[in-house]
C-alpha cells in the first residue's frame, strides 16, 4: 500500500472531512485505489448505525432527515447524511436538491452531508451509496442517514442496506392499499405521515395501522408503529428518533441486528462477485463474437439461448480454477 493511501486512509479514520470528501468521490467514481481503500477501512466499519429513509417524491424525506440529524446532534452524536438526489441529465452529478435544504445542520462540523446521484439505480440507492456509508461509519460518525432518490413501486434497495428503515408518507400518498403496492409495508420499521396538518391525515394513519394489523405477529416481532409529523417545523421529531432508539434496542435485544447486518454482507459480497463476473465475462472478445453470432439469431439460423450457452460455455473453458 502506498504511503499516500497510508496517509489518506489515516486521515480519514480521524474524522478529517477533506479526506472522506475526497474517498467518497474516489469511489463514486471508480478510481482504481478505491477498493484497496474500502479494503483497508472495513475492519474499522461496524459501530454507526444506519438508518434508511424512503417515500414518495415530495414526502418531506429531507426535511425530516435535517430535523433528524439536528436532534442527533443535540445528543451529542456524529452524523452523517448520504442524500440520493436525480441524475443530471447534462453531468452524470447529483442535482443538490437534497443537500441545499438541509439548512439546519449544513454549517455543522460533526454532520457530514454528501449528494450522490442516483444513475438510474431503481432501487432509489445510488449503487455506490453503501460504500460510502462504510466510510462514513469508519471515519466515526455515529449515525449514518441515507435518504433515498424517491420511489414509486420499484425496488426499494434501502432496506437491506439500513438497520432501521423509515418510510415517510402524506395524506396525499393516497390509503394502505397504496403503500402495500409500492411495497413499502414489507420493508418500514417505522412509518412517518409527515405534513399530518393536512385534511385526510387521521384518516391514513387508521388504514395503515388497520392494514399493519393484518401482519402475522405476535408478542416477539416487531409491529411498526406509525407517527404524524411535520417536519418542516420540527413537530414529532423527537417521537421518531425515540421510535428508532426503541427499534435498535428490540434488534439488539433479539438477535435482529447482527442477522440483518450478515444478510446485508451476504447481499454485498454476492454483488461484487456479479460486478466482477459481469466485467471477466465481457472483457475478452465475447463482445465481438456476440456482435458477429446477433445477425444469426436476426436470420433465425439460431436462437438467443444457444449463443448465451456457447458464450457462458467458452467462459468456463477459458477460466483457470
Amino acid at each position: 500500500m502506498s504511503g499516500k493511501l497510508d496517509t489518506g486512509i489515516e486521515a480519514l479514520l480521524r474524522g478529517n472531512r477533506r479526506a472522506v470528501a475526497r474517498a467518497i468521490s474516489e469511489v463514486e467514481n471508480e478510481v482504481s485505489s478505491s477498493t484497496e481503500l474500502l479494503k483497508s477501512i472495513y475492519a474499522h466499519t461496524g459501530k454507526g448505525y444506519r438508518i434508511g429513509i424512503t417515500g414518495p417524491p415530495g414526502a418531506g424525506k429531507s426535511s425530516l432527515t435535517n430535523k433528524l440529524a439536528r436532534h442527533f446532534r443535540n445528543l451529542n452524536l456524529r452524523v452523517g447524511v448520504i442524500a440520493v438526489d436525480p441524475t443530471s441529465p447534462f453531468t452524470g452529478g447529483a442535482l443538490l436538491g437534497d443537500r441545499v435544504r438541509m439548512t439546519d445542520v449544513e454549517l455543522d462540523d460533526c454532520v457530514f452531508i454528501r449528494s450522490m446521484a442516483s444513475r438510474g439505480s431503481l432501487g432509489g440507492l445510488s449503487k455506490k451509496a453503501k460504500e460510502a456509508a462504510d466510510i462514513l461509519d469508519a471515519s466515526g460518525h455515529d449515525i449514518v442517514m441515507m435518504e433515498t432518490v424517491g420511489v414509486g413501486q420499484s425496488e426499494l434497495d434501502v432496506a437491506g442496506a439500513a438497520d432501521t428503515t423509515v418510510v415517510v408518507l402524506v395524506p396525499e400518498s393516497g390509503d394502505g392499499i397504496q403503500a402495500m403496492k409500492a411495497g413499502l409495508m414489507e420493508i418500514a420499521d417505522l412509518f412517518v405521515l409527515n405534513k399530518s396538518d393536512r385534511p385526510g391525515a387521521d384518516q391514513a394513519v387508521m388504514s395503515l395501522k388497520m392494514i399493519l394489523g393484518f401482519r402475522p405477529h405476535d408478542e416477539s416481532s416487531w409491529l411498526p408503529d406509525v407517527i404524524k409529523t411535520q417536519a418542516s417545523e420540527g413537530r414529532g421529531v423527537e417521537e421518531v428518533v425515540a421510535t428508532i432508539q426503541r427499534h435498535r434496542d428490540f434488534l439488539q435485544r433479539t438477535g435482529g441486528l447482527g442477522r440483518k447486518r450478515r444478510a446485508r454482507l451476504e447481499r454485498r459480497i454476492r454483488q461484487i462477485v456479479e460486478e466482477q463476473l459481469r466485467i471477466d465475462f465481457w472483457s475478452s472478445d465475447r463482445s465481438a463474437e456476440l456482435t458477429k453470432k446477433i445477425d444469426m439469431i436476426l436470420r433465425r439460423r439460431s436462437n438467443p439461448y444457444d449463443v448465451a450457452t456457447s458464450l457462458i460455455q467458452d467462459f468456463k473453458s477459458n477460466t483457470v480454477v
